[in-house]
């Protein structure tokens, strides 16, 4: 058995998960270099919702962020998260952007890119996966773990090999919503190991407290790589702590050959940083907590900030209860998608209309249909002819890989936005995030015209005409 290998998730979806991706980009760079030199085997710093947090919340140019990392972490892989067709946005993109991004995310220093469909359609992973392996980046192709009456281990090991087919350089079972049991996954793990030859790596989350169980038996079973976060940012929503893991497989088989005395140096570094987050209540203490909603209703955590918040504007909050048991009905009805984004967000969107109008599919959001349609891909289970009514209507189901119908996109991009283009990676910000994008590329704008200025003034102070 060689040692068990550890993806650190400080720098990407434990600060996703506790504080909504709220991290400044000048909170890691101090403690990058000591990163790099614990030597994990990889540090998952990019992908996910920090590209549209950067933008949105941070006044940050996420392509920078990944530039400055890069350049202070010299020997340790930089990873990060895509949703595939979807890219980091929440709607299918032409296969000419997806192209783009995937070679721009690798020649600005992403060696690992861990690329999921929300519905575990492969085909929904091809472009990506071959870019990536073209590109001579590392291509992991994940499986969005779920549970329902048609997501047995059978169904998961299909899907595997299937992905194994494509190329995939490594496999993760990505489980968003922490729901995966410490003996499912010895049985999952074992039996991936048994059935495809790439190595297996586990992602989970700590929502419903099982997660460092579940990470022993997978670890038992024969996984190669586990996701934590160090322990300031560990727990609730976030990852299993890494230093436990360390101490408690230390002289074992599975040592992970890490040093906690250059671990606690990296927690000592941002516990400050959480205390900070938990004093401004960005860091709810909630988040933290044992969540067994997550294990009744198979919630992810950020799925249910959203639907209390959803519920708060509709002034319906009593009605969180009903809510919660539509979730699994209309999860149903839909061929059981799983609750990873965009699904989670549009499937809680679905049952919040379906309990404060008091008639099921009376509104329904325009994601809901173009899913309905198939223009998300493949539901695990065919959706019934009488849903699909209620939905859609008459209207025609596609069967065809979805992107197969959008037309080249770049160009027309580029032309639209190409009064702000400083760099190339512009186009791409812009192509995710239109509104978002540009809101910062005024900002920046403006913030080199202040600058300039200040230059101007000090010169003119310097050299008085």
């Amino acid at each position: 058995m060689a040692k068990v290998k550890i993806t650190e998730t400080v720098l990407r979806d434990a600060h996703q998960s506790l504080i909504a991706t709220r991290m400044k980009t000048e909170e890691m760079v101090p403690i990058l270099e000591a990163l790099d030199k614990v030597g994990y085997h990889s540090l998952e710093m990019w992908g996910g919702a920090t590209f549209d947090a950067s933008l949105r919340f941070l006044n940050e140019d996420p392509w920078e962020r990944l530039r400055i990392i890069r350049k202070a972490v010299k020997s340790t892989k930089l990873q990060m998260l895509l949703r595939g067709q979807n890219l980091l946005g929440y709607r299918h993109y032409a296969d000419d952007v997806v192209s783009e991004f995937v070679k721009r995310s690798i020649s600005n220093g992403i060696d690992i890119i861990r690329i999921f469909d929300a519905l575990n359609d492969v085909r929904n992973l091809e472009v990506a996966l071959k870019t990536t392996k073209q590109e001579g980046g590392h291509a992991q192709a994940a499986i969005s773990y779920t549970i329902s009456p048609v997501h047995s281990t059978e169904h998961y090991l299909k899907v595997a090999k299937q992905m194994e087919d494509m190329g995939a350089d490594s496999i993760c079972v990505k489980d968003m919503s922490g729901i995966l049991t410490p003996y499912t996954a010895y049985e999952l793990i074992s039996m991936l190991k048994q059935r495809v030859k790439v190595p297996i790596q586990l992602h989970t989350h700590y929502t419903s407290g099982m997660a460092s169980m579940t990470y022993i038996k997978a670890i038992e079973a024969g996984v190669d790589v586990v996701d934590c976060a160090i322990s300031p940012m560990a727990l609730g929503t976030s990852q299993p702590p890494t230093e436990p893991f360390v101490a408690a497989l230390k002289n074992t088989e599975y040592d992970t050959g890490l040093s906690l005395e250059q671990l606690n140096e990296i927690a000592e570094y941002f516990r400050p940083i959480r205390d900070q987050y938990l004093e401004s209540g960005q860091l709810n203490p909630k988040v933290l907590g044992v969540d067994v909603n997550a294990l009744v209703y198979q919630v992810p955590g950020g799925m249910l900030s959203n639907l209390v918040s959803q519920l708060k504007m509709q002034h319906a909050l009593d009605k969180y209860e009903e809510v919660l048991k539509e979730v699994p009905r209309v999860r149903e009805d839909l061929g059981y998608p799983p609750l990873v984004t965009p699904m989670s967000q549009m499937v809680g969107t679905q049952a919040v209309f379906n309990v404060v109008l008091g008639e099921r599919y009376k509104m329904v959001p325009k994601e809901i249909k173009a899913y309905v349609k198939g223009e998300y891909g493949k539901p695990t289970v065919e959706i019934s002819q009488e849903i699909r009514k209620k939905i859609i209507g008459d209207e025609e189901v596609i069967t065809c890989r979805p992107a197969d119908l959008i037309p080249p996109q770049l160009e027309s991009i580029r032309n639209e936005m190409k009064e702000y283009l400083e760099q190339e990676e512009d186009v791409l910000s812009y192509a995710l995030f239109p509104q978002v994008a540009m809101e910062y590329f005024k900002y920046r704008q403006a913030q080199k015209y202040k600058i300039d200025s200040e230059y101007a003034d000090k010169d003119q102070k310097t050299y008085p005409v």
